[in-house]
């Protein structure tokens, strides 16, 4: 099985939410979910989407790369599972992005597949990292029928 990918623009610095997301990680088992951090770029999306676009080339070169931003297509959690597994099931390599505090750059808006919203809120880069995880994990949950969604 192909492995879904999470690029992140920045580092987790905090212990207690790098908990949390481990947990999570050590749960999502098909597919694997492998996050990758990049160097921010303060205030230079330009720069920050040159990072994450080599960062997309080192991992495959046929991706499906979906970027997060607050003007993305929102799905309910049933929704976005059988979304992510439709893909997965075509034999897709998702790259999923959650760009820096500027948000994505418009060369990056065009380089990806998909948009994808979280919420019509706006959460701190690092909440948006873990609420990711978390529905990605009930995703998974989800398609294989397991208790933890209900």
């Amino acid at each position: 099985m192909k492995s879904a990918h999470l690029i992140v623009v920045g580092k987790l610095k905090d212990k207690h939410l790098e908990a949390l997301e481990d947990d999570y990680l050590k749960r999502i088992k098909n597919p694997k979910l492998i996050i990758h951090e990049v160097k921010a770029a303060a205030e230079d999306k330009e720069a920050e989407a040159k990072n994450v676009l080599k960062k997309v080339e080192s991992i495959c070169e046929n991706s499906f790369l979906i970027i997060l931003t607050e003007f993305g297509d929102e799905f309910h959690s049933p929704q976005f599972s059988k979304w992510i597994y439709k893909h997965i099931d075509k034999g897709m390599e998702l790259i999923f992005v959650i760009c820096g505090a500027e948000g994505p750059s418009q060369s990056l808006l065009d380089a990806s597949n998909a948009k994808l919203s979280l919420s019509k809120l706006t959460y701190p880069h690092k909440l948006a990292r873990l609420i990711f995880v978390e529905q990605f994990y009930r995703a998974m949950t989800i398609n294989d029928g397991h208790p933890y969604h209900n």
